[in-house]
This record gives structure tokens, sequence and C-alpha cells, in this order.
């Protein structure tokens, strides 16, 4: 099936280059907005699987844009792109509900790959803004349990730990020489143990917890 894009951006060369792109990728661009108020409305209209947003517009930024769209129910998975690798702009993205963070600088395929990703439902973690995310990291208020850094087993840490690295489950899987059922049922569990909703949850936590590193 097709993948129904977005795009949500106040610079026109960028989405024109960024709809040409997208639609050699296979993917089916259903709808283009110049600002935030704009990408809201047109999502209910449209209802895309996934928007890439840009983070800085005019009227409505993309993080208020992505927070309006999901407080509307709207089912679209939401990719920010930002032209810096800015922690507070990770942190505010994260609670507003995005998916996948990615820069402006990502090479065409990078951001095709993020789109099937976050259409499965998959965190995409861009790797220049992993050390940012150390951010959100340092802001958690929860006392760390030493015998926490334990709760997951070896190979869940190995699953975390590439993850970290921003592999996708069938890369995940290649590397560890396991199936893709495996490493989703990994996820489960880690998820369940570390009281996250998510990959970005979870590899947050984990970090915390000295579980994976971010390098």
């Amino acid at each position: 099936m097709t993948i129904r894009l977005m795009l949500a951006d106040d610079h026109r060369m960028l989405r024109e280059g960024l709809q040409r792109s997208m639609t050699d990728a296979g993917f089916d661009v259903v709808a283009q907005a110049a600002d935030g108020v704009e990408a809201v409305r047109l999502a209910a209209e449209t209802s895309p699987d996934v928007i890439l947003m840009d983070v800085t517009m005019p009227t409505c930024d993309g993080i208020e844009a992505c927070r309006q769209i999901k407080a509307a129910g709207g089912s679209a998975r939401i990719v920010m792109l930002t032209m810096h690798a800015d922690q507070d702009v990770l942190t505010s993205a994260i609670r507003a509900g995005a998916i996948g963070y990615l820069t402006k600088d990502s090479a065409t395929w990078e951001i095709a790959d993020a789109v099937r990703l976050a259409a499965e439902g998959d965190t995409v973690l861009s790797p220049q803004l992993a050390r940012s995310m150390l951010a959100e990291v340092r802001r958690v208020d929860d006392p760390v349990h030493p015998a926490e850094e334990h709760i997951v087993s070896k190979r869940e840490e190995e699953v975390l730990q590439l993850i970290a690295d921003g592999c996708s489950t069938d890369e995940v899987a290649d590397r560890l020489f396991i199936s893709q059922k495996t490493v989703k049922n990994h996820l489960a569990s880690i998820y369940q143990k570390l009281d996250a909703r998510d990959r970005t949850q979870a590899v947050l936590r984990a970090v915390r917890l000295g579980i994976v590193s971010l390098d």
C-alpha cells in the first residue's frame, strides 16, 4: 500500500524539492502546507499516514502544529525536520508526540527510509540528534536505583544499543541474526520493563540507567 505523505515547510523551494524526491521514492504526496495552521487543517482534511513537519514555521510552529494534530486525534505519524540539533526542540517534539527527528541535511534516502519506518510505527532517530537527546534524560526526575541497571536481559541490551545507534527493526534483526518478529518481541518486553511507550522513551530511560550509551 502506498504511503500517503504530507509536507509542511514554509520554504517553497524545499517543499517542492521534497515533493519531487518523495514522489520519486514511491510516496503519494497528498498535501503541502506553508505554515503550522495550514498543516493542522490539511492533516484533518487529507488524513496522511506520515507528515514531514518543519520545526520553524510562521503563524504556528511545527511543534505546536504537531501537538494540535495529536490533540485532535490525528493518526498521522509525524517526523520533525530541524536545521540544528537543538536539545530543547527535541524535548518539545518528544512531548508533542512526534515519532521521528531528522536534520535537514539528511540525504534523500535517509528521509525516505524515515518515512517508511514512521509509517510502520517505528521511531526514527537521526544520528546527529542523539547527543542532544541526553538533555531530556538529564531532566528526568525519577531517582536511579542500582538494581534497575540489570532490569533487561543481555539480548535486550544489545537490541536497545542498536536502536540507540539509529538502527531500524530490519537492521537490528540482520545484525543480531534473528527474525524481525523476535526483535519486536524483545522491544515489547523492553517497553514493559522500562515503562516506556515507544523506542524514544525506552532509549532515553536506558541511557539514564546506564544500560546503553549515545556515542
